[in-house]
């Protein structure tokens, strides 16, 4: 089963799977709205504006694992996203990203290394994955990697043509 196939709900409790955002890439991000990393939902949102026509889907996956920076309901998600960074990319359901109960997508992401040869678990809030239409996981970026680092850019613009 490709990454694509696997369940995951929408932040609205609808069932759904990364596969049926219909997109060319995807970049999947493990966001929370109580981080100093916070403000790149700005630059996510950015990037699906940049380059959404062209067949990006960014996807944030809401996660409280991170001193516990993700404390919000559904709704309360949904409303910060929209009203504090005019979110309009999928947001799924708040997932564990690590540990005994780690989601299935992120089963398969954390098995690719970053530039820096760094696999396994999720660091922090707001680690990068850029996956392919195909399913395959073509690049890990660390938290600390900006959504506008020409490295994240011209990865996604590679993987558009």
């Amino acid at each position: 089963m490709s990454i694509l196939d696997l369940p995951i709900h929408r932040l609205d409790g609808s069932p759904s799977s990364l596969g049926s955002f219909g997109a060319k890439a995807y970049l999947v991000v493990n966001v929370a709205s109580k981080c100093g990393l916070t403000p790149q939902y700005t630059g996510l949102e950015d990037l699906q504006k940049r380059f959404g026509a062209k067949g990006l889907s960014v996807v944030g996956v809401p996660c409280n694992q991170f001193a516990g920076q993700e404390p919000g309901s559904p709704d309360e998600i949904a409303t910060f996203c929209s009203v504090t960074y005019g979110v309009t990319f999928p947001l799924t359901e708040k997932i564990d990203v690590n540990g005994d109960g780690r989601h299935p997508i992120y089963g398969e992401l954390t098995k690719v290394a970053d530039t820096e040869g760094t696999s396994g678990d999720i660091r922090w809030n707001f680690e990068k994955f850029l996956v392919a239409g195909d399913g395959r996981i073509v690049a890990r970026f660390s938290p600390m990697v900006a959504p506008d680092d020409p490295a994240i850019v011209g990865a996604i613009e590679q993987l558009l043509g």
